[in-house]
């Protein structure tokens, strides 16, 4: 009986154990998805995001509090989860930094740029408490996010969120590791079906300046891609292109020019 009760014990705390386990392997993200819903508004029919800079100012102390928590995060903890849960993380953090950048000149700003000046980029700014360290949101992006070779997925760009027109819409909801697949390819979807910002024109490829800047990105072989065209190719639908012209974008027949970039801020108004 004493034997059987000592293995029920030990079967009880290794129960317990992997639950914790599971609970500390994942950040609660739903203070962030919260507000997003809250105050992020469809646009042009629903095709696209503006984001309500005049309901987040005043929810911006739920915000703080939301990146307090991601400041209390320890390297080890991140260390710990999923390469999907990190992402997420990161991604959430940047997006959340970069509101709460904005809240700072809000109203007072017609775009990100004009909380920079001429020695000092808004993405310089060591603004962002992670690790026990001040970082800038170029430090999250291209360093942890691009640089750090762990994830190596060219969808970020159309994940993380410059508070700008020309860049891809803020999602509505936090990002999370469990969704984070079918989350990068809806994102990346809704940007490629912009024609605003991407579209065949003639034997010209006309798209986002997102992929000059990051072109090294999207030749990494991601899903077999190796060029920018194949990338395209690869969301064919989503930018319009039939059969042939999906097999003139892996080849490279196309030309491609890129689009002016909108740096007017994505505010509702």
């Amino acid at each position: 009986m004493l034997y059987f009760i000592s293995r029920l014990c030990v079967a009880i705390m290794i129960v317990l154990g992997v639950a914790g386990g599971a609970q500390a392997a994942s950040f609660d993200h739903s203070a962030l998805d919260a507000l997003l819903k809250a105050h992020v508004k469809p646009w042009d029919k629903g095709r696209a995001t503006r984001v309500d800079y005049d309901g987040f100012k005043r929810d911006r102390a739920r915000l703080a509090s939301y990146l307090e928590k991601t400041a209390a995060v320890s390297r080890a903890t991140f260390d710990g989860w999923s390469k999907d849960e990190q992402l997420a993380f990161l991604i959430n953090v940047y997006n959340a930094h970069t509101i709460e950048s904005i809240l700072t000149g809000y109203p007072g700003l017609k775009s990100i740029r004009d909380l920079g000046g001429v020695f000092a980029s808004p993405w310089k700014r060591e603004i962002v408490p992670l690790f026990g360290v001040m970082h800038s949101l170029d430090d999250v992006e291209h360093g942890m996010i691009r640089g750090s070779g762990r994830y190596n997925d060219p969808r970020i760009h159309f994940a993380v969120n410059c508070a700008s027109i020309g860049c891809p819409d803020l999602r509505a909801e936090a990002y999370s590791g469990q969704a984070l697949d079918r989350q990068l390819d809806e994102q990346t979807k809704l940007f490629l079906a912009d024609r605003t910002r991407n579209r065949l024109n003639g034997q010209a490829l006309e798209i986002s300046s997102i992929f000059k800047w990051y072109g090294e990105d999207f030749e990494t072989g991601f899903r077999g891609t190796n060029t920018i065209g194949a990338f395209l190719a690869l969301y064919g639908e989503a930018m319009g292109l039939d059969a042939t012209a999906q097999e003139a974008a892996r080849r490279g027949d196309y030309r491609l020019r890129y689009l002016s970039y909108d740096w007017n801020l994505n505010g509702t108004k």
